[in-house]
């Protein structure tokens, strides 16, 4: 793995590019989480495919699909943001979280299962706490029930997060928002019971909601039930695709209030809820969930709200180096 360029900044986030090979392009971010300093709480993302078959509406992480990254290179992308701060190995971070879910759908390589058995032992970590994000693709039966052995195995009582990516009630907009074939709701709820024991973390329903896509708390209480499940809603980060396919994002990451609403029905019926906004200089930085900053300097084309921080250097940077930055 060769890591070319580097975007962003170690107070808030970075984003780190990489070629493994073969024309195969990678990123992975760290990030923190204000005004909790690297020793108390840090936050890495790592890529689970090169390119994304699925190609969600408003994700630029989906493109040209280059296959799976070995268990060792999901790794090595955590080796080189852990041992770059702490040399030994040991990360004393009471909450270091890794989540699966920078470029790829995480149930599509098995190889995300062979890292997990390796985390534990790879780094002196207590606070390590693995995150898989998923879509609950269609024929992943294999990889739940191996994520359902390995967390139970090596991440009991709440040291795992699982999270399902649903963004709207409205099936055919999901559908169209989600254009593969996916678990329904009814399948989603049916792993859910088997997955969640007491003592371990609520599995999150997890909504990226554009303005005008439905969240509806009574469609969810007919199939999740909110003592196994809590909701959390996000903006739709400024990427991209969300530029191009016409998505705007129904909360406004500069006014949070503007989630207020949703929220609120959300408790009403009986979910705890997280109104989940990060550091918008994250949106500059590309390091925020959606975004990939090579697909953005391959367009060529402004995206408002994201995509500004250092871009001009860094473009210049990787052209300097000839790096292609096609997909």
């Amino acid at each position: 793995m060769k890591v070319f360029a580097v975007t962003g900044t170690p107070d808030v986030a970075e984003v780190f590019m990489a070629d493994m090979g073969g024309e195969r392009m990678i990123e992975f971010v760290e990030a923190l989480q204000p005004p909790y300093s690297r020793d108390e709480r840090w936050i890495l993302m790592v890529s689970t495919l090169f390119g994304c078959p699925v190609k969600c509406l408003m994700c630029d992480a989906g493109g040209s699909y280059r296959g799976k990254p070995s268990a060792e290179e999901i790794l090595a992308q955590i080796d080189h943001m852990v041992y770059r701060w702490y040399p030994d190995g040991r990360v004393p971070a009471g909450k270091f979280k890794i989540q699966f879910a920078r470029m790829g759908e995480p149930a599509l390589n098995m190889a995300v299962l062979e890292a997990l058995e390796a985390l534990p032992t790879r780094y002196d970590a207590p606070g390590l706490m693995p995150s898989i994000s998923t879509i609950a693709p269609h024929g992943t039966e294999a990889f739940f029930e191996g994520l359902l052995d390995v967390k139970d195995r090596l991440y009991p009582g709440g040291r795992f997060q699982f999270q399902y990516s649903i963004h709207t009630t409205d099936t055919a907009l999901r559908d169209r928002i989600i254009p593969v074939r996916k678990w329904t709701f009814e399948q989603m709820a049916r792993f859910g019971e088997r997955f969640h024991h007491p003592g371990d973390r609520k599995i999150t329903l997890n909504f990226a909601l554009a303005a005008g896509n439905p969240a509806d708390p009574q469609v969810l209480l007919r199939h999740f039930d909110p003592a196994r499940y809590l909701v959390k809603i996000t903006p739709v980060n400024p990427t991209w695709h969300a530029t191009q396919n016409g998505l705007s994002s129904f909360v406004d990451p500069c006014d949070p209030s503007s989630g207020t609403s949703v929220a609120e029905a959300m408790r009403a019926a009986g979910y705890d809820t997280l109104l989940s906004i990060g550091e918008v200089e994250e949106n500059a930085i590309g390091s925020n969930c959606g975004q990939y900053v090579l697909k953005y300097l391959a367009e060529k084309q402004e995206v408002d709200g994201g995509y500004s921080y250092d871009m001009r250097e860094l473009v210049q940077g990787l052209k300097s180096k000839g790096t292609r930055l096609g997909f």
